[in-house]
């Protein structure tokens, strides 16, 4: 028999060997190399060999960890408000994330000494609030709108209708008191005579009188 043609068992060479020797590969059919190999076999004939398992000790890591002054800011500012108002952009390599600005402010503020470690955290909040920088906490809803009462709308609608009204008819009122006082002032005029009128009326008079 030729034997198994398992490649774990035997060779290549081994198993035409076999192959001959049962007939079921004639000497004239047999591969050209089968002489060459036999005439000059390895020095090693390559029989597969079950690798060696090797155990492999895990030694203890001695490097330390390497944490920045800044790295436990960073921490407490994502924890508190996340990635922060604005998203990392990073199309723009001048580009400074909310965290970062925190962090610098948080420092300036730190080297200034007036403030305690405590309440140093929500100072800087405060600093960027100051200079338009709004930070949320995380899980703090947005404050939605108040629903407004139609009824409300509607009178608030109402009065400010009529008040619209009543100074669109304010002018024409200050006018007429205008024209009124005007014609008032004519009359006071017409009826009140100088001193030269007065005498002249006094004068024709005594010549329309008979002697």
């Amino acid at each position: 028999m030729a034997g198994s043609r398992l490649e774990k068992f035997g060779t290549v060479f081994t198993r035409v060997r076999d192959l001959i020797r049962a007939g079921v590969v004639k000497e004239k059919d047999k591969p050209i190399w089968y002489d060459v190999y036999a005439a000059f076999p390895p020095k090693r004939p390559p029989l597969y060999v079950k690798p060696q398992t090797r155990v492999f000790v895990k030694t203890e890591d001695n490097v330390p960890e390497i944490f920045y002054k800044e790295d436990a800011i960073r921490a407490k500012f994502y924890e508190t408000y996340g990635n922060g108002p604005k998203m990392i952009d990073l199309s723009r390599s001048t580009f400074v994330s909310s965290c970062q600005r925190f962090v610098e402010k948080y420092n300036e503020l730190q080297s200034t000494g007036g403030f305690e470690e405590d309440a140093l955290f929500e100072e800087t909040s405060k600093a960027l609030l100051a200079e338009g920088i709004l930070l949320r906490r995380k899980g703090v809803p947005a404050v939605a709108p108040e629903p407004r009462d139609p009824v409300l709308g509607m009178k608030l609608t109402e009065m400010l209708a009529e008040e619209q009204q009543a100074n669109t008819a304010a002018p024409d009122t200050t006018a007429a008191a205008a024209v009124e006082n005007t014609a008032s002032v004519d009359n006071t005029t017409s009826t009140t005579a100088t001193p030269e009128q007065t005498q002249t009326e006094t004068l024709a008079t005594d010549a329309n009188k008979p002697s």
